[in-house]
């Protein structure tokens, strides 16, 4: 596996949930406070949010599917960008987990 497929995971689970964390605040800006201007913030950042975790799903799959993940932890990986701060968490464990599999110079998964 190349360590490129690992660097865009990571970038857009980053991405991913600092957009959920932006929306989720939002969310509470417009429900909860009232506040002028959330509205639209919360439309905006939504928007952003849903189609970049199109291309998370996609990243973490093809990660996934490379590491030669079962399913149930590929589930994981993947809804995690839907909990807010849980992207965070699951990309510290998966980037340690996967560096050191990396540094050990697995071999590349042959292509079919």
């Amino acid at each position: 596996m190349k360590k490129s497929v690992l660097t865009r995971y990571r970038v857009m689970a980053y991405v991913t949930g600092v957009l959920l964390v932006l929306l989720t605040l939002g969310v509470i800006a417009k429900y909860l406070l009232d506040m002028d201007g959330a509205d639209g913030f919360t439309s905006v950042v939504g928007i952003a949010h849903g189609w970049l975790y199109v291309v998370y799903l996609i990243f973490a799959f093809d990660l996934g599917s490379k590491a030669k993940w079962p399913v149930k932890k590929q589930l994981w990986v993947l809804l995690a960008g839907t909990i807010p701060t849980a992207a965070f968490f699951v990309e510290r464990k998966v980037t340690h987990e996967l560096e050191a599999r990396i540094a050990q110079g697995e071999p590349a998964v042959a292509k079919a």
